[in-house]
């Protein structure tokens, strides 16, 4: 008996929308300010997130080799099948459902959340005094899942005109920040004796990535529809290299007009409650300003829920349908031609992850564990060019950018064991808590 095949109906301009929407959230937003703590220089700021740039299309390069050779449903899951067996592709299923694609959902449905009862403090009466920003959240979990499960063309042409807006709003706001006279070149060039050399450099840097690498998380989530996009090993490399080109130059623009803005001071001072966008917006135009700009963000991270939900969901579905979770979850549904019950499961984990106030925790965890995952990739390529040198490969990515990218995934894993012990062995705890499902599952099944 054939396994259920979902049908190709992504094209090629869908899939690099898809990807623009899956990367950008509330990093674009949020994440300068921290970041100015860190490094406290608006030149070492902007290095940064070309630093990070680069390394995550040399990720997004490395994985287009891979998905141009197998191209079905679940992304790494199915070339850790290919490259590292059974088991350890389970387990990238597993962390993906128990904490990173889940708690990213989460994460950027509590900021919509929250960002949506500033605007408006009486939702607070509506929804619930107490549990007013998780109850909101819920809803918007439940309900964009919703609108994936009657089917890919609806919360993919969602995502799409969503984005096409977004971009649009941000180029918007970066011309009429340029123009305002409010900015001040000299933030670049004045000088910052604040800003760390040496070792201390090294370490602020890494610590200041994982901001960045947060801001650009999601490029590989293409993958993950392959067997929906239409001629996916030319569409799915295209689609990944241009995606995240885009991000990379939106990001260095916007970010860049941050710091032209407010002098790289002002930025580190910033509350952790206060978006660093927001604060812009109200510099340039005011309260009216700051209250566009934080719709702005409510339009962003709803769409960026939008698209995780679309895309991830397919992870557990492919899982499901090797027999290593419920049935039910591997099987497509008869009209809407979706893996409507893996993101039936996808929602109410995401859910119950909005409710346990663990979450924050979780999303620290997320680039920790996103990279073990993600270097194992970019080392399969190297490892899959020794092992099967004749396989047809219609992509090939130059072989030095998968072994920069996996050498740096291993020392961000190093450093961060090293730096932070007890958040790294929850994460490492998370993912292998799938091992009694997994010995469940195959107790009585083939390899």
């Amino acid at each position: 008996m054939n396994d259920p095949s979902l049908k190709r109906t992504v094209t090629r301009t869908s899939a690099i929308f898809l990807v623009i929407t899956a990367i950008i959230g509330s990093g674009i937003f949020k994440k300068v300010a921290p970041m100015s703590a860190q490094l406290h220089s608006p030149l070492l700021v902007l290095i940064c997130w070309t630093l990070a740039g680069a390394l995550s299309l040399m990720g997004a390069l490395s994985t287009a080799e891979l998905t141009s050779m197998m191209p079905g449903s679940g992304g790494e899951y199915v070339y850790f099948k290919r490259i590292y067996g059974r088991f350890f592709s389970f387990l990238y299923a597993w962390a993906n459902l128990a904490v990173m694609k889940s708690a990213t959902i989460a994460a950027l449905a509590y900021i919509f959340a929250d960002s949506f009862h500033e605007l408006l403090p009486g939702a607070s009466r509506f929804f619930g005094e107490k549990y007013s920003v998780q109850v909101l959240a819920s809803l918007l979990i439940i309900g964009l899942s919703y609108v994936n499960h009657r089917g890919i063309s609806m919360g993919e042409k969602l995502s799409r005109y969503l984005i096409a807006t977004i971009v649009l709003a941000i180029l918007t706001f970066v011309v009429l920040a340029l123009s305002s006279g409010k900015g001040n070149i000299d933030h670049f060039t004045a000088p910052t004796p604040a800003a760390p050399i040496g070792w201390p450099l090294f370490s602020a840097m890494f610590a200041a990535s994982l901001s960045a690498f947060w801001g650009y998380e999601g490029w590989n989530n293409i993958g993950f529809i392959g067997e929906e996009v239409k001629d996916p090993k030319r569409n799915i490399p295209i689609a990944l290299g241009v995606g995240t080109s885009i991000v990379i130059t939106l990001y260095l623009i916007v970010n860049a007009v941050y710091l032209y803005v407010l002098p790289i001071q002002q930025l580190e001072s910033l509350l952790p409650n206060q978006i660093a966008a927001v604060e812009i917006a109200r510099v340039l135009s005011g309260n009216t300003g700051a209250i566009l700009l934080s719709l702005l963000i409510l339009f962003t991270t709803f769409n960026c829920v939008n698209g995780t939900i679309l895309l991830s969901a397919r992870i557990t579905f492919a899982m499901a349908r090797d027999g290593l979770f419920f049935k039910k979850v591997g099987q497509i549904h008869p009209l809407h031609d979706t893996p409507s019950y893996a993101i039936l499961i996808q929602a109410l984990w995401a859910v119950v992850l909005v409710w346990s106030g663990s979450f924050d925790t979780l999303t620290d965890l997320l680039i920790f564990a996103s990279f073990i995952f993600y270097g194992s990739a970019a080392f399969g390529v190297v490892l899959l060019r020794k092992r099967e040198p004749a396989t047809p490969r219609p992509y090939r990515v130059p072989i030095i950018l998968p072994v920069i990218f996996s050498l740096f995934c291993l020392v961000l894993v190093v450093v961060n064991v090293v730096n932070q012990p007890i958040q790294a062995a929850i994460g490492l705890a998370l993912i292998i808590s799938g091992v009694p499902v997994y010995l469940f599952y195959t107790r009585s099944t083939k390899p």
